[in-house]
């Protein structure tokens, strides 16, 4: 039940020393600052279940399943929160 995938990691760009970063650079963090917030964010909720935070007391094979379940239980409370945005 593993996920296998590619993962690009995105570093913002650095200020050299005694210059500044061209505004196209600028721009480029700010983009990957908030994308990088809205996952932070996630990760918050799923820590909220306390299945990421907390010592697991469950056999390991069981650990897949119930951070899969709890990460689908995010999403869901998620998918709802904007459905009901969009009817207000």
């Amino acid at each position: 039940m593993g996920v296998n995938q590619k993962c690009h990691l995105k570093k913002p760009h650095k200020k050299p020393r005694k210059a500044e970063i061209p505004e196209a650079q600028k721009e480029e963090n700010k983009q990957l600052s908030s994308r990088r917030i809205g996952v932070e964010h996630l990760i918050g909720r799923v820590k909220i279940f306390r299945v990421a935070s907390d010592r697991f007391r469950l056999s390991r094979h069981r650990y897949s399943q119930v951070i899969m379940t709890v990460c689908g239980l995010v999403r869901l409370r998620l998918n709802r929160s904007v459905i009901l945005a969009l009817n207000n």
